[in-house]
């Protein structure tokens, strides 16, 4: 858990929004008290939760993130093949957690709802992460009711849902979230300096392949050496785990700062630019680049740097990213967040809400981009 406070909860975004210093572990922290407020309300509905399955519940909010990389989802596969979730359950046993804190955690636990507060499309972790993030980006589209939402937390056929006067705040929460995806967790200038980071350590994991990475006069930690060194590790790993356990962001910031340093160019190059916040450019349309587009793009920066004596294969694979952005306020795949009627009826919030239509949830936008350097 203390490691946590040496991981950013937003990444680089403080590149972009410099009050977005908060971490992981104050999150994590926000997250176990909503907790305690939402079981606390479901207990005084008369709803049995014992004091077993009160603490498992706690412990598994709590622990929910010990799995993350450091700089959170920005390395989220560098480590480890699976996602972040599947690491903080290996933690969870590596810690001797009780049964029932994993059981409540992976969804195999008796009571669904339990589960679904920690994890689900309305779950403690979401009411936690976009009011913390919209606090400290400024960005006042991520507020949201949470004391109202959780205040209408009910429980139905061991299904977690809504009491149907919280309609419209989970229409607010649902709007919310969709307007911070693009305005902060995929807002182009931290999508490129993720991209860049990416380049640096991917630079940084080619010479180590070759033993060109020269530790000896560039040091850096030996545990993200490890990583660099043998690739990105199964999480059935003991080792991997071990190391990956004394990983942060510390050691990623340290490993830049040396090799701006570095007597590899390119490395040296890439690592100068994300210090001095040179995160290049950013170019995003609503369709997929062409090989012709990207060609043309190649020789454009291949022409910029060739003076410096970069190939144009090391301009492909260091300095020019392609990728997809997207986001949905709502999946039809996973739970759904249901409204519960006085009358005892159950629907959808597709159908409950006179706002978003199934048309509107069911609508994924596309973006696709070109970073360079």
């Amino acid at each position: 858990m203390q490691r946590l406070r040496r991981i950013k909860q937003l990444g680089l975004s403080n590149l972009v929004y410099p009050g977005a210093e908060h971490t992981r572990f104050s999150h994590s922290l926000g997250a176990m008290y909503l907790m305690t407020k939402a079981l606390d309300g479901l207990r005084q509905k008369g709803y049995d939760i014992t004091e077993k399955e009160y603490e498992a519940t706690l412990k598994a909010i709590l622990l929910h993130d010990t799995g993350h990389s450091p700089f959170s989802h920005c390395l989220e596969h560098l480590f480890f093949s699976c996602h972040h979730e599947d690491i903080s359950k290996l933690i969870m046993k590596k810690l001797n957690c009780e049964k029932e804190v994993i059981e409540i955690f992976e969804n195999s636990y008796k009571k669904r709802f339990l589960h679904q507060l920690v994890s689900s499309q309305l779950d403690i972790d979401r009411l936690d992460y976009l009011t913390r993030d919209s606090f400290f980006t400024g960005v006042s589209e991520g507020v949201i009711g949470t004391e109202r939402i959780m205040n209408m937390f009910s429980v139905y056929n061991d299904e977690l849902v809504i009491d149907e006067k919280g309609i419209y705040s989970i229409e607010k929460f649902i709007i919310s979230r969709r307007l911070m995806y693009w305005q902060v967790y995929m807002h182009k200038t931290v999508v490129g300096a993720d991209c860049l980071l990416k380049s640096i350590l991917q630079r940084a994991k080619d010479l180590a392949i070759i033993n060109k990475l020269d530790i000896k006069n560039y040091p850096i930690s030996l545990n993200l050496f490890y990583f660099l060194e043998n690739g990105t590790q199964e999480p059935n790993n003991i080792e991997a785990l071990d190391k990956f356990i004394l990983l942060d962001d510390t050691d990623i910031w340290n490993a830049v700062k040396t090799w701006s340093l570095h007597s590899d160019k390119i490395l040296s190059y890439l690592a100068l630019s994300l210090m001095n916040r040179s995160v290049g450019k950013m170019y995003v349309k609503n369709s997929e680049y062409t090989g012709e587009e990207l060609q043309e793009r190649y020789l454009s920066l291949f022409e910029k740097y060739k003076t410096q004596g970069f190939s144009f294969d090391a301009i492909k694979r260091y300095f020019a990213t392609t990728g997809k952005m997207h986001n949905r306020a709502y999946s039809f795949n996973d739970e759904q967040i249901n409204i519960w009627y006085k009358n005892g009826e159950i629907k959808g919030i597709h159908e409950a809400s006179d706002q978003l239509d199934e048309i509107f949830l069911q609508k994924e936008i596309k973006k696709f981009y070109y970073h360079e350097i």
